[in-house]
């Protein structure tokens, strides 16, 4: 169908308007993602301050107890979103979900986004709790606080009080990438707490503790966990971000070209509207010029009737 030179431009304006929306989405997504990114690097001075105080207790009580790796109720966080338009970031997390919780057992799922819990219901899965993600960097503590009251709910239901906690959320990797990764939170890797034990004390002061060792510990496991909630969280609302910036790039992209493309349609259909303006001016100008041409002469001319032939015959 043919398209007029009034419905190009009308399209070409909503091009246009849809641009602009998405340059916007575009600019939002790189300014939220900073925060986030801010708040994952500084949780690190939290995390390797819990980490210090496993090894000063290590120094005066010994090494950690060793729990078993499949002890207790499997547990799974999922880190998602709760806005779309970040492309599939929510069913590879789903899919990760999937591929992490056991089969033989029941696994309590604790989803963070109502969009990862529609990815998760998509697999089957039916989340035991679903919380919104933070609104911004600072509800990343409300957040972990939150996660961990709820694995405490989790953990006093349990005969044996005792949960088998994973995290799963997507994680930033090099030249840019990200890729969803999945976490041993409780019990303690053995890795680290065997580390504990094996790296030296390197300040001549000796830890020197008020609390009781049960007490102590029992606090730095939670300061632990929540460092380690938090940098998920975190993680997960930077990834969400960055989701949506390659999303946006491309959408602007191909708006771009789209624009492109009705332009020289638009100029297109002008050149031919001018070129047919230009055709009927003609046209009507060699009209007007053949019928002046074709006009009958003047009064004053002189026109032979049958009267005056007759007249000559009789001569």
């Amino acid at each position: 169908m043919a398209q007029t030179l009034e419905r190009l431009t009308g399209r070409t304006e909503t091009m246009r308007g849809i641009r602009s929306i998405v340059r916007t989405m575009k600019t939002m997504s790189a300014i939220n993602a900073l925060p986030y990114e801010q708040a994952a690097d500084a949780i690190e001075a939290y995390r390797d301050t819990a980490i210090l105080g496993f090894r000063a207790f290590v120094r005066s009580h010994g090494p950690l107890p060793r729990d078993a790796a499949t002890a207790g109720q499997p547990v799974v966080i999922a880190f998602g979103s709760d806005h779309g338009l970040c492309g599939n970031y929510n069913e590879l997390v789903a899919q990760q979900v999937d591929r992490t919780r056991r089969t033989d057992v029941e696994t309590t799922v604790i989803c963070v986004g109502a969009q990862m819990e529609d990815a998760l219901a998509g697999l089957g899965i039916v989340p035991a709790t679903t919380l919104l993600p933070p609104a911004n960097a600072d509800g990343l503590g409300r957040l972990a606080g939150r996660l961990i009251a709820l694995l405490d709910e989790i953990r006093a239901a349990q005969p044996d009080g005792q949960i088998n906690v994973t995290l799963v959320f997507t994680q930033r990797a090099e030249h840019g990438q990200q890729s969803p990764v999945s976490r041993r939170l409780l019990p303690l890797d053995p890795e680290l707490t065997d580390g504990f034990a094996r790296q030296p004390w390197r300040s001549r002061s000796l830890p020197r503790f008020t609390l009781a060792p049960e007490q102590l510990l029992a606090a730095l496991i939670r300061s632990f966990l929540f460092a380690e909630i938090f940098r998920a969280a975190a993680e997960a609302m930077v990834t969400e971000n960055a989701a949506r910036l390659a999303r946006m790039q491309q959408a602007e992209r191909s708006v771009d070209e789209r624009l492109e493309e009705l332009t020289a349609e638009m100029r297109s259909v002008r050149q031919s509207e001018i070129t047919t303006e230009l055709l009927d001016v003609i046209i009507g100008f060699e009209a007007i010029k053949g019928r002046h041409l074709r006009k009958p002469k003047g009064r004053g001319a002189r026109q032979e009737g049958p009267d005056e032939n007759a007249s000559d015959q009789g001569r």
